[in-house]
């Protein structure tokens, strides 16, 4: 595929495409005290992918379940699920719907509306196509990995703590991976 072409991959058939929530996640980095990582997941719940004859008709709808964080801490997962982070009681879910679709080298960036904390924005999803696959049960399947970065303040994730030295306890960029498997539908 060209750098200018708007043509879908040429193995990903058109028509609608469930994500696998067993087989996709959505993970995340954030720096801690400065001086290191911490890594999570959150579930993907559901998912569709539409692909069209061309990207501008190709669509991507996700949701995402707060309350299935983990970073393997279960008090860290836990302090993250109240009211000073993600307030999984009152904002229970997250999503994310494509607005557009667009070439970028060999690869794709898709750009749409992700809410988190009640709060939407636009982010733009460095997306990387793996191919396709029938599995043994006769599903055929495709492979994506989606890349963005996000700022936690502009989704109203503010809280922190300063440090005895100067900085802050987590860092306001959160860098967010997800892999996702999709089943082509009848």
């Amino acid at each position: 595929m060209s750098t200018t072409s708007t043509a879908v991959p040429s193995d990903l058939a058109t028509g609608t495409w469930a994500v696998d929530a067993s087989h996709s996640e959505a993970a995340f980095t954030v720096r801690h005290a400065g001086i290191s990582k911490v890594r999570g997941t959150v579930a993907i719940t559901s998912g569709t992918v539409v692909v069209g004859e061309d990207l501008a008709s190709t669509s991507v709808t996700a949701t995402l379940d707060p309350a299935s964080i983990s970073t393997g801490d279960a008090g860290r997962d836990g302090h993250l699920k109240t009211a000073d982070f993600f307030d999984v009681e009152q904002f229970g879910e997250w999503t994310f719907a494509s607005t557009a679709v667009r070439p970028a080298g060999s690869d794709h960036v898709i750009v749409g509306d992700l809410t988190i904390h009640g709060v939407t924005r636009e982010v733009e999803l460095a997306t990387e196509f793996s191919g396709t696959a029938v599995d043994p049960f006769g599903n055929t399947r495709a492979g994506f990995e989606a890349t963005t970065t996000i700022s936690r303040k502009d989704f109203g994730l503010t809280w922190n703590a300063a440090l005895e030295a100067g900085g802050v306890l987590v860092s306001d960029k959160v860098v967010i991976t997800i892999d996702a498997s999709i089943i082509k539908q009848a």
